[in-house]
């Protein structure tokens, strides 16, 4: 029973947000592709509560091993995921990716969100070294916390701030979910 909720629970936070966010009356003025790209980036911040859960053995069925992996996998789908979102945006406004980019873009959810996506591409990186054996486990542990930091409080804080299709109340469930997971993760990560 506590496996099937879980897994509901999980499942719920990523296709939630979706779900209600594709009922949204601000998408009949949108462009396929805003459309397509803004659902990634929904679709990634769910993907994020994964993250956690796996790491820190919470997923039930999985053992250490599977969950490493699928924590390993879902963090490229996370890459893909915000790599498509910002494509996406830069094909329908490509000044504004720009701004945000350059850190000069007047709305402050860019920001948040910019900086998210450049600590998970760190992370990438740190991870391709860290399976290259240049990195050590110790080291990569401690820099990997930091950067999941970095990825949920700026994914958190770019969703919150941005006023658009997604549902307001699941938006801000999504958000306090992800807050509450890494939070008990990261804790149960310091006292090893």
């Amino acid at each position: 029973m506590r496996a099937l909720l879980v897994w509901s629970a999980v499942s719920a936070a990523i296709l939630v947000p979706m779900v209600l966010a594709a009922l949204s009356p601000l998408l009949a003025w949108r462009s396929g592709i805003y459309i397509f790209a803004g659902f990634a980036g929904i679709f990634a911040m769910g993907l994020l509560v994964v993250q956690p859960l796996a790491m820190g053995g919470y997923l039930p069925g999985l053992r250490p091993r599977v969950a490493r992996r699928v924590h390993r996998f879902v963090g490229v789908l996370v890459l893909m995921a915000v790599l498509a979102h910002v494509a996406g945006l830069w094909l329908t406004s490509p000044p504004d990716v720009v701004d945000a980019l350059l850190f000069v873009s007047p709305t402050p959810f860019s920001l948040w969100g910019v900086l998210a996506m450049w600590a998970l591409v760190l992370t990438a990186v740190l991870g391709v070294l860290r399976q290259r054996g240049r990195l050590s486990w110790k080291r990569w542990r401690w820099v990997h916390m930091g950067t999941a930091l970095v990825i949920m409080g700026g994914t958190v804080a770019h969703a919150v701030l941005i006023v658009g299709t997604m549902e307001v109340i699941s938006k801000y469930a999504l958000a306090l979910g992800l807050v509450l997971v890494s939070a008990k993760v990261l804790m149960d990560q310091i006292r090893r």
